[in-house]
């Protein structure tokens, strides 16, 4: 046996037993007479001893020994006359008897601490040493708890776990498509999933009736940091069920993994609509652990000569609770803030309340004291407060005050970790117009059924239309989505054509789930939760690269593999492909 025990569960209880352990040497500490090695393996550190009462080879072997050396120790546990309280076997040590190198390593390029020396492109080159420190190892295996949770609960309530194919057909609409060229097929390719979202519901119409998947997707999109080119979604679908059963399910889920892994209770999912969303938080996925809402003020500040104010389409303001005290530093700052390319404001007004009830703004020579008591009133502020007021076209402003919103939260402390405040958003937009295409997209998908109150808008007014969707968010970030799906042939049809499809566009993309729905389909809905998304809130990151063993960098390439890669000519010539690259 290469150990009887692992490096972290050795006890006082143990003392005086002889013990065989195996890792890698995390550091050595040279103190004369003594010397001290932190022994690691995944489990945890034991300190290992080599004294005068060592033996001579023992002290041999020990000056050939260096960080991240694999080794092999016999020894006597003993208790440690000056103990570690911060690790599990901080109360004994190893009195080391025998020493085998099992291999030895070349001093790593940072330090293999929670605490290191390593910038981030420099771990991601070298991911698999990043690995060996305790803060992202941890991070994996949370994740491996949380994908066990999600399997528990979901196979509880007689969901199927069933894998989708991922050499699939690529479609126009959505984020853009990885391919794959066909050798046995020439000039044809296949897609990555973005998602499984046809088989899915070609499931549903099996029969199947609970479906569900922690599968891989792909999107060649631009990166950020809740962005990866291939990232991992806990993907479901239910039968004969409406909108409220699927939140009501995945609530479930939801409270489930939240007392099960970080045993919290979190039992309040409140609805908002979507319109709601965005006119009170700028945002479709709204953070409400704070207030600080955005307020329409309009029609109480224009027809005061103030041009901005009264050429804009719309001004809102938020009001920043005891804040009256940000010197004109400060403000600068939060003005250039949001004149960043980001967030496109053009500036910002801004509104003192000071302790005796009087006003200092950035307007003062259009607007008298009682006008900003008016402004006050309208946002609910009070002495000490800070009134911050952007204009402009209602969509842009909307936007960039809820993205104001949420610095003035992180600047007031108001965004904790380790708070958690889900909600479900609702009835969003069915369709998008966009002016570049000059025709509608699917907000989410074409799948995706409209409310059955608004389905006469089809005809007369779609940019009206409410979609049968519903987002999970918590703490500001989207963790899933999904929708009650279109089941029914001929309103699958009318979606496609107001989606811009000729018949025959339709036939050739999704013919063969046309043709299934000819066949019973049930009513069916469901929903995907980004896995990633999900792993990195419970552990109160704010990337999701650092809860992915192997991720790319913001460029999409993976530095430790150096991939993507150019392949050999041959295998070009193979799949019938030419490259055109530019000089």
């Amino acid at each position: 046996m290469f150990r009887t025990h692992t490096c972290g569960e050795l006890k006082i209880t143990d003392v005086n037993n002889e013990v065989t352990l195996a890792g890698w040497i995390q550091r050595i500490r040279n103190h004369g007479a003594m010397t001290f090695i932190d022994l690691r393996d995944r489990y945890g550190i034991t300190q290992l001893v080599i004294d005068e009462d060592s033996s001579d080879t023992v002290k041999k072997q020990l000056t050939e020994l260096g960080r991240e050396f694999v080794i092999q120790v016999k020894g006597t546990v003993r208790e440690r006359s000056s103990k570690n309280r911060n690790i599990a076997t901080g109360e004994i040590e190893i009195g080391v008897v025998n020493i085998t190198v099992l291999n030895s390593s070349e001093i790593p390029p940072f330090t293999i601490q929670d605490d290191t020396d390593g910038g981030d492109d420099l771990r991601m080159k070298y991911r698999y040493l990043d690995l060996r420190r305790n803060k992202v190892r941890d991070n994996l295996i949370l994740r491996a708890k949380m994908a066990h949770a999600v399997r528990s609960y979901l196979n509880e309530k007689e969901f199927i776990e069933t894998e989708t194919p991922v050499l699939i057909k690529s479609t126009p609409e959505g984020a853009r498509d990885f391919v794959v060229p066909s050798r046995m097929n020439e000039g044809e390719f296949y897609a990555l999933p973005q998602s499984p979202q046809v088989f899915k519901q070609l499931l549903m119409i099996a029969g199947f009736d609970r479906y569900y998947q922690i599968v891989k997707c792909f999107r060649d999109e631009d990166l950020r940091a809740d962005r990866q080119p291939e990232f991992t979604q806990i993907d479901c679908e239910m039968s004969f069920v409406e909108q409220k059963d699927i939140l009501e399910t995945f609530q479930g889920l939801t409270e489930y993994l939240f007392k099960e892994i970080l045993d919290i209770e979190v039992t309040e999912f409140p609805w908002m609509p979507y319109s709601e969303a965005m006119e009170k938080y700028g945002s479709d996925k709204p953070d409400i652990r704070f207030d600080m809402l955005i307020n329409d003020i309009s029609d109480v500040v224009k027809g005061k000569g103030f041009g901005v104010f009264d050429s804009a389409e719309f001004v809102g303001a938020i009001n920043a609770d005891e804040c009256s005290c940000y010197t004109r530093k400060q403000l600068d700052q939060l003005t250039n803030w949001v004149k960043r390319p980001q967030i496109g404001a053009k500036g910002l007004i801004y509104v003192k309340c000071n302790d005796d009830g009087s006003f200092k703004s950035s307007v003062d020579k259009f607007y008298s004291q009682e006008d900003l008591k008016i402004w006050a009133d309208t946002v609910g502020a009070k002495p000490h407060d800070l009134i911050l007021v952007m204009s402009g076209d209602r969509e842009q402003t909307l936007s960039a005050l809820g993205e104001l919103r949420l610095e003035m939260g992180n600047q007031l402390k108001l965004r904790k970790k380790n708070i958690f405040k889900p909600l479900w958003v609702v009835d969003f937009p069915l369709l998008e117009w966009n002016e570049e295409t000059e025709r509608f997209h699917a907000m989410h998908h074409p799948f995706t059924a409209p409310k059955p109150e608004d389905i006469h808008l089809l005809e007369t007014d779609p940019g009206k239309v409410r979609a049968n969707a519903y987002d999970l968010v918590i703490n500001g970030v989207e963790i899933g989505g999904g929708s009650v799906r279109i089941f029914d042939s001929e309103l699958q049809a009318k979606m496609f054509g107001k989606l811009g499809f000729t018949k025959e566009q339709a036939q050739d993309q999704f013919g063969f789930l046309m043709n299934a729905f000819k066949y019973g389909a049930p009513p069916h809905a469901g929903i995907a939760f980004g896995f990633d998304r999900l792993v990195s809130l419970f552990a109160g990151l704010d990337s999701i690269r650092d809860v992915i063993a192997f991720p790319k960098n913001n460029s999409g390439r993976d530095v430790m593999i150096d991939s993507p890669s150019q392949i050999a000519q041959e295998q070009l010539d193979e799949l019938s492909l030419k490259l055109n690259l530019k000089e």
